[in-house]
């Protein structure tokens, strides 16, 4: 937090006799997320709990949800495309070799269940604390994860808040787990799994820089502690950026990095970009990413000064 600004109080509502129960985070008169943790969702979409939509400090909305492109695509997620033959990312699954080359809807799509809060604090550290359980086509339980969304570092005079996401996924299937993509079973370039964000339609074409100054056309699969997407809003004026950072603790840091801002914008640190990741039976895989949510578009200079403040 910048010395110039006193810290802004973040409120926590939960409501959870909605329709469509939801967690609310509000600063500084904006409602800077929804979380949605019992979504009602198509099976073949991968129902999971996700935060949509996520704002900047000025009310622009910063994700896109069920878009008709992809309709398992939900705002910012938790995914795996590929996990030991399951689906937890939802429909098609991308099968190699002939025939039946290429993405093909198959009986293989799990579900992400809430299975209930271990906090929901405000406080200096606004956060929640979940409990998900991973869940086969067939009802095998295969993963417990806990996940923590915290937002931090509101800051009204820049313009920026930060998301942070924290997972720690919990293999209880009895046997080891494989996380791939479509990439490990030969698609090129089309490594996503893991951490996913969808965003809004106004933001394709948006401008991606990487960490090591890659564009779009050459930051595909490559690695870098930190990926940027800025984006132009419909109907209001003005652009905001997003900029990606993976903890330098997470297993393979820095992340192999999948983005699209063409046909469609997504970013996503994948957990197994070209090969293949091992959580063995009783293991515990833990990852913790930071999305810094801002008005404007950022250059990499005001980038690398924000993210110097705002160490790990």
């Amino acid at each position: 937090m910048s010395a110039r600004e006193a810290p802004t109080p973040v409120t926590v509502e939960h409501d959870p006799d909605a329709a469509e129960p939801v967690v609310r985070f509000t600063a500084a008169g904006t409602e800077l997320l929804r979380y949605r943790y019992r979504p009602a969702l198509p099976a073949a979409e991968c129902p999971c709990p996700y935060a949509h939509p996520l704002r900047t400090l000025s009310g622009g909305v910063v994700t896109g949800n069920r878009p008709h492109d992809h309709r398992w695509h939900k705002g910012l997620a938790m995914t795996a495309s590929h996990l030991s033959g399951q689906n937890f990312w939802g429909g098609g699954t991308y099968v190699p070799g002939a025939p039946g080359h290429g993405y093909r809807d198959l009986p293989n799509v799990g579900r992400l269940d809430h299975a209930g809060f271990a906090s929901l604090s405000p406080g200096d550290r606004p956060a929640l604390t979940e409990e998900v359980h991973w869940r086969t086509s067939g009802g095998e339980h295969w993963l417990t994860e806990e996940r923590t969304l915290a937002v931090r570092d509101v800051e009204p005079a820049r313009g920026s808040w930060t998301l942070e996401f924290r997972t720690a996924l919990h293999n209880v299937r009895g046997a080891a787990l494989e996380f791939g993509s479509p990439t490990v079973f030969g698609r090129e370039l089309a490594g996503y799994c893991g951490f996913f964000w969808r965003g809004p339609r106004s933001f394709t074409g948006g401008r991606v820089l990487l960490s090591d100054g890659s564009r779009e056309d050459t930051a595909m699969g490559r690695t870098g502690d930190w990926l940027a997407f800025t984006g132009e809003f419909d109907e209001e004026d003005g652009a905001a950026t997003l900029v990606f950072a993976a903890a330098p603790e997470n297993p393979g840091h820095p992340p192999h990095w999948f983005v699209r801002s063409e046909p469609y914008p997504v970013v996503n640190p994948s957990l197994a970009f070209f090969t293949p990741r091992q959580l063995p039976a009783g293991g515990t895989l833990r990852l913790r990413y930071r999305m810094v949510i801002a008005d404007g578009a950022w250059d990499a200079g005001r980038i690398t000064a924000h993210l110097a403040e705002h160490p790990w």
